[in-house]
């Protein structure tokens, strides 16, 4: 299942991970790949460690991702007057997250977003480019905007709580609750597959990785890696920038507009895509859970293509392009692809691996029609192709 590091890097929207972390030095430890290298992909025991994280109990380096921090009194009005989340009253040490869009609403940089109540703390897989961006864009005002990626790691823990006055800076990964503002295009809050799905990345200084590892370790935590991590996150529906964002994509196709963009703030880049988008419906393509049959022992590389089956049982058009892979520990070999919108949602699919095509089940994310659950109803006939509006 792995694969080149450069190829995974460039399938999704990431930089290169550029520290190694010394818990790669554990014995067993299995290093990542693409944008997961630097850290463990396992330490040699996949499927006990994924029980472990899904029973509450475990912890994950993720100290290949970048943290940027930005300081100064305008810090949150101008965030929030440039990216996609409303920012301007965030309480200290409540987590949520933004986007940064191109003028045309593509997806440019994602950020899990807290502040201390002194910095704002973005957690973010392209630190250089975001910090790079933000650095043009603060003109006059009263921001400083330091990627600390090099002080700064990311340790993942399975728990549902924002940190603490007591405790480091600590982003609680919204997901997948729909948060003011927000809207979705996937299942209810409490009946999305990630209802379930506790996870939060504790920050803590670089040259202590190691001995907050240990202190959690003691404490009856398992050290596990990146493949029981990006298991849990497939099969909640959980979409990440380093592997499921390309260089077209909006928002919309991936449900992203429950926790990361805000849908009645003030204007900002890409503002305008997003509310045509909400308001008319369809978005071109739209994301899937992939359920890839395992009998043959293939798996699919990020970045292969899906085809429907034709009618003469033979794999025909492509219409997306599997995103992420992995192997769950109950579900077995599955993946998140972004399909054609227009792709029926009973399609027979199948995935090309090398040595052949893999039959795939597809489990709706983002469903066929398109349309979120507060669109507003249209004001004349709806237009050719559109559908209604499944409340209606």
């Amino acid at each position: 299942m792995s694969a080149d590091a450069s190829t995974e890097v460039e399938q999704g929207h990431g930089e290169p991970p550029r520290h190694v972390s010394p818990l790669l030095h554990r014995r067993g430890a299995v290093g990542g790949a693409g944008p997961d290298a630097g850290v463990a992909w396992h330490y040699g025991d996949p499927t006990a460690e994924q029980r472990a994280l899904t029973r509450g109990g475990a912890v994950v380096d993720q100290s290949h991702l970048g943290v940027v921090r930005v300081a100064g009194p305008d810090r949150l009005s101008w965030l929030n007057s440039i990216t996609s989340q409303e920012l301007t009253n965030l309480p200290p040490r409540t987590s949520t997250e933004l986007l940064v869009l191109s003028p045309q609403g593509h997806v440019e940089h994602a950020a899990g977003v807290v502040d201390d109540g002194e910095a704002t703390w973005l957690v973010t897989e392209t630190p250089v480019g975001l910090a790079t961006w933000l650095n043009r864009m603060k003109f006059m005002l009263r921001v400083e905007i330091d990627d600390v990626t090099d002080e700064w790691a990311a340790i993942g823990e399975p728990v549902a709580a924002e940190g603490t006055a007591d405790e480091p800076v600590t982003w609680r990964d919204p997901w997948p609750t729909t948060a003011p503002g927000g809207t979705r295009y996937g299942p209810p809050d409490d009946e999305h597959p990630g209802a379930d799905r506790h996870w939060r990345l504790v920050l803590v200084p670089r040259a202590r990785l190691v001995d907050e590892v240990r202190a959690r370790e003691a404490a009856g935590w398992p050290l596990v890696g990146t493949w029981a991590s990006e298991a849990v996150r497939v099969e909640a529906f959980r979409p990440r920038a380093a592997r499921d964002v390309d260089h077209r994509t909006i928002p919309h196709e991936l449900d992203w507009l429950r926790t990361a963009v805000h849908l009645h703030k003030g204007c900002y880049r890409g503002q305008e895509t997003v509310a045509r988008v909400h308001n008319l419906g369809r978005p071109p393509r739209r994301l899937v859970l992939l359920h890839l049959d395992g009998s043959g022992h293939l798996l699919p590389e990020p970045g292969a293509d899906v085809h429907e089956v034709t009618a003469d049982h033979e794999p025909g058009r492509a219409v997306g392009k599997v995103t992420t892979v992995a192997r769950h520990h109950e579900l077995g070999p599955v993946a998140l692809a972004v399909v054609k919108r227009s792709t029926p949602v009973d399609a027979t699919l199948v995935v090309d691996c090398e040595g052949g095509a893999v039959a795939a089940g597809q489990e709706q994310v983002v469903p066929g029609e398109g349309v979120s659950v507060d669109r507003p109803a249209p004001r004349g006939p709806v237009a050719r192709g559109l559908g209604v509006h499944p409340s209606l």
